[in-house]
Parts: C-alpha cells; structure tokens; sequence
C-alpha cells in the first residue's frame, strides 16, 4: 500500500513539474473527450425530446400517409433496394406515391365503422406568416386544415377559447385556432387578448376563435408555432396544386384495439383506393412512436461521426502523450540511476511512468467529459429538454482514457525500467 502511495506521490510530482507539456497534452486528450460526450450528450437531449413530443399524441392513434410521405436524414438507399427488388420479380404494384384525394379522405371518414374517431387533415403550407398590426411572425408557419377531431388525435389542448362548430366547418369560414408562440409573439403572454382578435395571414384576415396549450418542440420542428383553420377554409383559400395530398388520422377508444383498428383501416382503404388483391399497399400506417423512433434513428449517423472523431482525436493524444513520456524518460535518466542506485527496481521505476502516464490521460478524459456535458446539455436548454448525463458514454470514455495512458506509457516505462543504472548516474 505504500508503495501505491508513494508511486502516486512521485507521479502527480512529475507531472505538475512539466506543467507546460502536461497540460498541452492533456488539451488534447480532453478535446477528443469533449467532442465525442457533447456530441452525444446533444443527440441524447434531442432523442429525449423528440420522444416526449411524440409521446403526448398518445399511445393509441395512427395516420394514414401517402407512400410519397417519407423523413430522411443522411443517405437512404432502403427505397431504391426495394423497387430494384419488385422491378426484378416483375411484381404488380400500384403507383406507390399516388396521393390521397380529398374524395378518398371523406369517404373513408364515412366508411370506417371501427368504433374510433377519425379525423382528416390537410398541411397547405409551412411557411406562412402572421401579421397583426405593427407585429410580425417569421415565415416558418405551418397552416394546418382539418375539423374538430384533429386536436384530440394530435395531443392539443385548447388553453382558451373554443374549437370549430359545425358551421365553421360547413361554410369554411375565415376563424383560426393558433399555436402559443404565434400568441404570445402577436399580442403578448395574456393569450385572453389574442381571441376574438384578428391576423392577417398572406392576404387574408382571420378571426381567433381559441389558443392551443403549449407543447414544446422537438428540437427539429415547434408544435406550437401552427395555425389550425378548417379543410374548407384551406380548400378555399390557399393554391393546393393539381393533386393535394389528404392525411387521415385514427383514434381508438382503447389501446389494446389498436392492432384491430389498424388492420380494418387498411381493409377499407384498399377498396377505397381500388386495389387489386395481388398490388401492395400504396400507402402507409404510420403510429406516433413509429415518427418519433424514425426521427430518432435519423440520428444514428451522427452517433458514428462523433465516434470517429473521438478515436481520431484519441490516436493522436495517444502518439501526443507516447513522445511526451519519451522525453521524460531522457530529461529524468539521472533521476532513474540514482533511484536504481538506491535499490528501486525494473518494476518500481515501470509502474511509475506507466502511472504517470494513466494519470495525464485520464486528467485530460475527466475535464472533456465535464466541457462536453457542458456544451451538450446547452443544447437541452436551447430545446427546453431536461437535463441529460449519458453516464454509459462517460464510462466508456474514462476506459477509453485509461487505455491511451497504458499504452502510451508501455514502451517509454519499459525503456526507463531497462536503463542501466551506472549509464544513466553518468548521463548529462
């Protein structure tokens, strides 16, 4: 025990006498340390957002999308291996991004017995921008139409004012439901001031019939920066193109029926789009923790980028810190034949640089791993996601430290254990 304490002792001496080319090296060390735990510590807080958001849709809903529907982030070759696949069997399939008519919305909406609530939506643009008086938005608005199911399938809560009637939907009226940042950026924190009033979006000028309650953001996209009128109002208003594409959104009354529900939505949805039994689906059943996992998984490649620059960054603190503790072994081999003349031995004067070397390596681990929570949870502020230490990530780093201080120290601890102690009592 004694001679772990003295060893100790000797070492952390060592290393405050070369201050200078300690603590580069140490930078060094921390740097790669810092890039590879912030990096992640960030891709954790938005993963744990994103999951949250998604969460609030709730358990027991799911959309009916287009094929043409699709999140990517990076390069996705999926889609090319699967036509190459079906182009290869030669199999019949339908045009597989043919959108989903207003006409085929409506009449699944009519059709679909299940007990559940349905709800039909349209996005006519995502960047709009809210005008009311001297006050203005930034044009990342998303206009959403849609009809009274839309804000319980989705997680909305109104916060004041009422959601649409009957004659709302009916006559497609100019009346709007609002996200909390487009209230509290257009007529302040009371949102009471917001209903009743009236905003201009483009050229047209709606009346505020509700608020919705906050729900955050994900990180990628804010769920309270949206204006909700109804699907006539849009159809109305706004230039859709040749052939918009509908969004159907499902809520069972159950969670355990959701498997039951999704398999009759499918059922009724093929006899509406008129497929034939040998042709695939051409659109798709999305569920909120399917969105939030594929949101999710888009981030994996960040996760290997972060990787490689960690283990780049720690292969050239691991030469860094070898030639370091190669000249501490020429500037110290007076130091190494007196302690050899007084009796120490191969494996006492061995284990000292290789615990000095630990020692630098893991300094330098510690203090990145304290600058890369700290910068990734800056992140989680930015977001507003709770506070995040990925402790599985800060292990792997210290051993990945103390692994770079072994093996950096292994030859210059050998080469001083070898020296002989009459050469180095002469050396200069």
């Amino acid at each position: 025990m004694l001679f772990w304490f003295n060893s100790l002792f000797l070492s952390f001496r060592a290393v405050n006498s070369n201050r200078l080319r300690s603590g580069l090296t140490i930078l060094i060390i921390a740097f790669g340390i810092m890039a590879l735990v912030g990096i992640l510590t960030a891709i954790a807080s938005i993963r744990t957002s994103i999951f949250n958001s998604f969460a609030s849709m709730g358990a027991n809903g799911f959309t009916i999308q287009n094929n043409g529907w699709i999140i990517r982030i990076g390069n996705n070759n999926q889609n090319v291996k699967e036509q190459r696949k079906n182009a290869n069997k030669k199999v019949k399939t339908s045009d597989q991004t043919l959108p989903i008519t207003y006409e085929q919305a409506i009449q699944f909406q009519n059709e679909f017995k299940f007990p559940a609530i349905v709800s039909v939506s349209l996005t006519a643009t995502g960047t709009a921008t809210a005008t009311h008086q001297n006050k203005k938005t930034n044009p990342n608005i998303r206009v959403i139409g849609t009809d009274e199911n839309y804000l319980k399938i989705n997680g909305y809560d109104l916060s004041i004012g009422r959601d649409f009637n009957q004659l709302d939907k009916e006559s497609g009226r100019d009346v709007a439901l609002i996200g909390n940042d487009i209230s509290t950026k257009l007529f302040g924190p009371n949102s009471s001031k917001a209903i009743n009033n009236e905003m201009l979006i483009g050229s047209v000028r709606y009346r505020i019939i509700g608020v919705l309650a906050s729900k955050g953001n994900t990180g990628l996209f804010s769920a309270d920066n949206v204006v909700i009128t109804t699907l006539n109002n849009v159809r109305r208003v706004f230039q859709l193109g040749s052939s918009p594409n509908y969004q159907i959104g499902v809520e069972t009354n159950d969670m355990t029926m959701l498997n039951p529900a999704i398999s009759e939505a499918i059922g009724t949805f093929r006899i509406i789009r008129k497929l034939q039994l040998e042709e695939k689906d051409n659109f798709q059943i999305i569920k909120s923790d399917s969105i939030a996992s594929m949101l999710a998984g888009s981030l994996n490649s960040v996760n290997y980028a972060a990787m490689a620059i960690g283990i780049i960054t720690l292969l050239g603190s691991l030469i860094g810190l070898m030639n370091m503790m190669l000249v501490a072994v020429a500037e110290r081999t007076r130091e190494i034949g007196v302690s050899k003349a007084m009796g120490a031995t191969r494996s006492a004067i061995r284990k000292q640089f290789l615990m000095e070397s630990i020692i630098i390596s893991i300094l330098g681990g510690l203090f990145g791993i304290f600058l890369g929570v700290l910068l990734g949870n800056i992140v989680s502020v930015l977001i507003k996601s709770s506070f995040v230490v990925p402790w599985g990530w800060i292990s792997i780093a210290i051993i990945a430290c103390t692994g770079v201080g072994l093996i950096s120290g292994l030859y210059p601890a050998m080469k001083a254990a070898r020296l002989d102690p009459i050469v180095a009592l002469r050396y200069e």
